[in-house]
């Protein structure tokens, strides 16, 4: 991956990391499709490309760029920012990474606030998707 000017990465031990393909994992945090509160911040803020409807090679409307034995990596882009997601699975640990580019000086603008609420937002989201696989 590229040179990003935004990275977190947030871990939740669980003994359902096995349980499930990182592939099912990333389904079980966003779904198959983006719901309101996605599509508010992914498209309505971020400005973010998503693909409609369902489909093997998206996840809640961001593309499948890659797939690995213990990890996928999801990405999208907007006119001033790209974005990518990975989901990645240990033993006994499910891991989320936001790694974005600041492509024009919107993006470097509107992500530090959101970026706050993205922060807050994440932990609770793989706890979620535990309960989900578990």
């Amino acid at each position: 991956m590229p040179d990003f000017d935004y990275v977190d990465v947030f871990t939740l031990a669980t003994d359902a990391a096995s349980d499930a393909t990182p592939e099912q994992w990333a389904r079980a945090m966003f779904g198959d499709v983006p719901n309101t509160g996605e599509r508010l911040i992914w498209r309505g803020l971020l400005g973010l490309r998503l693909t409609r409807g369902r489909s093997p090679e998206t996840v809640a409307g961001w593309r499948v760029a890659e797939r690995g034995e213990d990890w996928i990596r999801l990405e999208t882009a907007s006119p001033h920012l790209t974005a990518n997601l990975v989901v990645r699975t240990s033993e006994g640990r499910i891991s989320l990474g936001t790694f974005l580019r600041y492509d024009r000086t919107l993006g470097r603008l509107i992500w530090p606030p959101l970026s706050a609420v993205h922060r807050r937002l994440v932990p609770g989201l793989l706890r979620d998707a535990a309960a989900r696989v578990h």
